[in-house]
């Protein structure tokens, strides 16, 4: 037996020691810190070969520090919406101030004044897919065609009219209008590309074969007639107006709308649908497919989509990681959608700072997918993940190291003694 050998262990178990209460330490400061993962002390002995045959060389004891990433912390709800977590397994992907790509649970993030950007709060920039420009192609092992989320990027918007509909009921007992005469007129409101309202007169006419006559005008290039008699609109010399276009429609015996067939006195061809161009915008498709034609009073309703300009004023987040830009006059537009990431073991991630993690070879490469699929969990708006550190497990971690490591300095100083005694028998 050795008694320096003696000295070495005592001195191995209070460094052992030293490495578990630094954890403990770590644990303690960071119980609140959003999304953080409790590391432990593991201990390992390490022998020395008895090769003397009855002396006992002691050995020592080794360290790995381990992390418990994997593990989830408790959801606790907030009152901002760009407060995200992760009910499940998975890391958000964000960039640090140098743009290098990293995993991380930590999800209160909030717009930086500088750039625009949702960043938490160790400044790390959360990344994304852009919608802006159509659904994103994934790299299924790879974070480079991922852009910072910025709503900046979405600016006021105004949305052209691409379809519309008229439907509703036309009276069949309506009496057939004379030339150049309407029986009933309508108006339908339109959006150019700039936004700008672009309003359409529709004249109904009814034909003496039962069909009806139904033309077009541009509002804004149409004097509106005189006089009480429904006559079409005519110039300021009273020339008839060509209206933009003009058709037939026709009805069959249970008075739905039919594209061929015959009514009254003749046979007619007619469409289902109109087919416009709005002045400055898109074309746009008006169906006629609910447009019936019975008994009794007029009851038509007209529809079309687009809208006038609108200024972004927030964003919302749902549950399968898309960000929608929200506008004031109500409506959203999808501008992203968040990436889920996973590992194959992260608990061998490797921690960086700002409560970030890294890839390596233990603990596989990045696979992207999106929330609730492939097993990854959902994304939470308004709530954040909280510290999985058990304070209380901490403190009887603190005492039980400070008893082992009393005892092994004990050893040490026995064994110092014991060599102190050894000495002095030369003396």
């Amino acid at each position: 037996m050795s008694l320096i050998g003696v000295l070495r262990t005592g001195v191995s178990g209070m460094n052992a020691q030293s490495n578990r209460i630094s954890t403990v330490a770590e644990n303690i400061q960071n119980s609140g810190t959003t999304g953080y993962k409790r590391s432990s002390t593991e201990f390992s002995s390490l022998l020395i070969a008895d090769t003397a045959g009855g002396n006992y060389n002691s050995g020592s004891v080794t360290t790995t520090v381990r992390r418990a990433i994997s593990e989830g912390g408790s959801l606790n709800n907030t009152t901002s919406k760009s407060d995200l977590a992760i009910d499940g397994n998975g890391f958000f992907v964000v960039q640090d101030p140098s743009g290098a790509p990293l995993l991380t649970r930590a999800g209160n993030f909030k717009i930086d004044a500088t750039t625009n950007t949702f960043t938490n709060a160790a400044g790390m920039t959360l990344m994304g897919y852009s919608l802006l420009n159509g659904e994103p192609s994934t790299t299924l092992n790879s974070v480079a065609d991922m852009v910072p989320v910025s709503i900046a990027s979405v600016s006021s918007r105004a949305t052209p009219t691409t379809e519309g509909t008229l439907s509703g009921k036309l009276p069949v007992d309506a009496s057939p209008a004379a030339a150049g005469q309407y029986s009933k007129k309508y108006s339908l409101k339109t959006y150019d590309n700039l936004g700008t309202a672009r309003t359409f007169d529709i004249y109904l006419a009814k034909n003496t074969d039962s069909s009806w006559s139904i033309s077009l005008y541009d509002a804004a290039a149409t004097p509106t007639p005189a006089g009480t008699t429904p006559k079409l609109p005519v110039d300021a010399n009273g020339a008839t107006i060509t209206p933009l276009l003009t058709t037939a429609v026709g009805f069959d015996a249970q008075g739905k709308i039919t594209g061929t067939g015959t009514a009254g006195s003749g046979t007619y061809t007619g469409p289902k649908s109109l087919t416009l161009t709005v002045p400055g915008g898109k074309q746009t498709i008006v169906s006629l497919a609910g447009l019936t034609q019975l008994a009794g009073d007029y009851a038509v309703e007209g529809t079309a989509n687009g809208q006038a300009p609108a200024a972004v004023t927030g964003t919302t987040f749902d549950a399968d990681g898309t960000v929608y830009a929200t506008f004031d006059d109500g409506s959203r537009l999808a501008a992203y959608r968040l990436p889920i990431a996973t590992v194959s073991s992260a608990d061998n991630l490797e921690p960086r700072s700002g409560n970030v993690y890294r890839p390596t070879t233990e603990s596989g490469d990045i696979q992207i997918g999106f929330a609730s699929q492939g097993g990854r969990g959902a994304i939470k708006s308004g709530a954040l993940e909280q510290s999985n550190v058990d304070v209380g497990t901490e403190l009887t971690a603190m005492i039980e190291s400070q008893s082992v490591y009393t005892a092994n300095s004990k050893v040490f100083t026995t064994g110092n003694e014991m060599l102190d005694t050894l000495m002095s028998l030369k003396r």
